[in-house]
């Protein structure tokens, strides 16, 4: 079937975006889902760091890509072996498509599988190959979704069955921006009630960190960011205070607040400095996460004498460590009972032939979240 897809062919063309048109609006050809694959209709799509990183070339992967992985649609098509999903379900996309059968999967990681990672690095489906041409040239899948399109098929196990009464524009960012950062809270380093905590870097994933502490029970949670614009939101959400991460005596600010650091600091930004930041900003015997994804071949130091010590602990949360049929379906109860008021992070929602100029304002900074909304 022929459908309509935002296409990235060259990766680290300049910003901004709305000049350089990065992503192309392209009919491609989408072939038919296979016996263990389902075909979605896209209602919505949220614009992530995750794509931006692949614009960039901060996250280098295969083109011609067709974008987007934090989306929701409706199934409207099964393959013969699947028996979880049936046509006209309201679904969420997840990014890592877990095989169930490797070790991680087993071990109850689904964000760690072995043929997932593969298949995402290759740009192909969980079964191996790719469904998207365009005049007889294969177009690589990005993290098995290439949710900025009309229509994507997809792994039953890169799906979560969800709500339908929810809007898509306000459910699909359940796919990834709640996931990872009150996953990495409330999964990843297990935050205890009564705990310190900071979330250096105010993003989509940043600002569901904050999120996360108030639900597990934080009694400070001190929210960084370069950009102040983010502060009122972060207040709203939970924070009890903000600073701004690049003045000069932050860390020293930081402990002046929290007598010798918080037990546990949230990098989110996936930049170098802002780690080095959340490190310095842990207590001794704490705990540092970060989810972010920086360039490769960026490195992060510190004293290695601190770990032993200090006893510190440091972690990363991909896809905050969750397992996304569990968890998704229990963060959207949460968010009916009005626990999580993650709905207050969207910013906007834009139409598709409007994207480059959506990753510009995801780039300056001054968005929570925005959302495609596909017609």
């Amino acid at each position: 079937m022929e459908i309509k897809a935002a296409v990235l062919h060259e990766m680290g063309l300049p910003s901004p975006y709305a000049e350089s048109r990065p992503l192309t609006i392209e009919t491609l050809e989408l072939g038919e889902p296979t016996e263990n694959e389902v075909l979605l209709k896209i209602g919505a799509v949220g614009l992530c760091h995750s794509d931006l990183s692949v614009i960039n070339g901060n996250r280098p992967r295969p083109t011609p890509m067709a974008l987007g992985h934090e989306a929701a649609g409706e199934v409207i098509k099964v393959g013969k072996n699947v028996n979880d999903f049936k046509k006209g379900d309201h679904v969420v996309c997840t990014f890592v498509p877990s095989c169930g059968h490797c070790i991680p999967c087993r071990e109850g990681r689904p964000a760690m599988c072995e043929k997932g990672a593969s298949s995402n690095e290759k740009g192909e489906m969980l079964d191996g190959g790719r469904r998207l041409e365009y005049e007889g040239e294969n177009i690589h899948h990005h993290l098995g979704v290439s949710g900025f399109a009309t229509h994507a098929v997809v792994s039953p196990n890169s799906i979560v069955k969800v709500d339908p009464s929810i809007p898509f524009e306000k459910v699909a960012i359940f796919g990834c921006a709640v996931i990872t950062g009150i996953g990495a809270v409330i999964n990843t380093a297990r935050v205890k009630p009564g705990s310190t905590v900071a979330v250096v870097g105010l993003g989509g994933i940043g600002l569901n960190a904050v999120i996360g502490a108030k639900l597990a029970g934080a009694s400070e949670i001190v929210a960084l960011d370069i950009n102040p614009n983010k502060f009122d939101m972060a207040k709203k959400l939970g924070a009890t205070a903000v600073f701004d991460s690049s003045e000069k005596n932050i860390v020293d600010k930081i402990k002046s607040y929290v007598p010798g650091g918080v037990d546990y600091a949230f990098e989110t930004a996936g930049a170098v400095p802002a780690m080095d930041v959340a490190y310095k900003i842990t207590k001794r015997g704490g705990m540092t996460v970060t989810t972010g994804l920086p360039h490769p071949k960026h490195e992060f130091s510190f004293p290695q004498v601190t770990l032993t010590a200090e006893e510190r602990t440091v972690k990363g949360s991909y896809v905050g460590s969750c397992v996304p049929s569990r968890d998704i379906p229990q963060f959207i109860e949460l968010y009916k009972q009005g626990r999580l008021p993650v709905d207050t992070l969207l910013t906007d929602t834009l139409p598709l032939n409007k994207i480059n100029e959506g990753f510009d304002m995801l780039e300056e900074g001054n968005v929570a979240r925005l959302v495609i909304k596909i017609d």
